[in-house]
């Protein structure tokens, strides 16, 4: 085994399809185009002067409250969005209805534990979304340590986010390897002293897991079928 001893999943874009995808599937679901929701979620954040999803993701603010905040800005816009199939106060149980887990990347995670690894999960989340985003891994039993930023105040990429998860992990930084599909989260864990894989599609990320950690079996799950 290599120095590594834990193996980092982020869930939005690793284990789950990236975050653009996801904008698109809830554009079927509600008829909200991606790039308005995204102005009157930034307009939102930029209210309370942080980055775009901060406001929940740090559990600054409710679930309900910013669905709320979310609609007047949509309503605001020109021309104002039509809500009638939107349930923003209930944004995560919308949001997740339907979404299907990364298959490639979940077997990973078994086959790293399998290997002796230990495996977490850290992630940017929301506190009510915990029952919906859960099940899409489905790796109880696999996953023994979350660390979620809206249970801590903080969030990928900041350095106080990394330093928590290494304290819960109790390991050196350099033992621990992230997963990550963000390059910022990515360039902020590696000037931490952790080792990283950029996430960028299924084949690539599982070769370079595969390098990381020596366990050539999970090249095999990247071949198509």
């Amino acid at each position: 085994m290599s120095a590594i001893e834990r193996v980092w999943f982020d869930f939005g874009g690793v284990l789950s399809p990236p975050i653009d995808a996801l904008f698109d599937q809830y554009q079927v679901k509600t008829g909200i185009a991606p790039l308005a929701l995204q102005q009157a979620i930034a307009e939102v954040a930029a209210e309370l002067g942080v980055p775009p999803l901060a406001p929940i993701e740090n559990a600054l603010l409710s679930e309900d409250e910013w669905g709320r905040r979310v609609e007047l800005a949509l309503l605001a816009q020109a021309p104002p969005a039509d809500l009638s199939r939107a349930r923003l106060r209930r944004f995560g149980e919308q949001w997740f209805a339907g979404v299907q887990a990364n298959v490639h990347m979940v077997e990973a995670a078994r086959t790293l534990k399998q290997a002796g690894y230990a495996i977490g999960i850290l992630t940017n989340n929301v506190v009510e979304w915990e029952p919906h985003w859960r099940p899409i891994v489905g790796l109880e039993g696999v996953v023994d340590l979350v660390v979620d930023s809206c249970k801590e105040g903080c969030r990928k990429p900041d350095a106080q986010f990394f330093d928590i998860a290494l304290a819960r992990a109790g390991l050196p930084a350099h033992a621990n390897l992230l997963i990550d599909d963000l390059a910022g989260n990515v360039a902020a864990a590696a000037a931490r002293g952790w080792q990283t894989v950029h996430f960028r599609d299924n084949p690539q990320a599982l070769a370079d897991i595969a390098r990381a950690t020596g366990v050539g079996a999970l090249l095999a799950q990247g071949e198509p079928t």
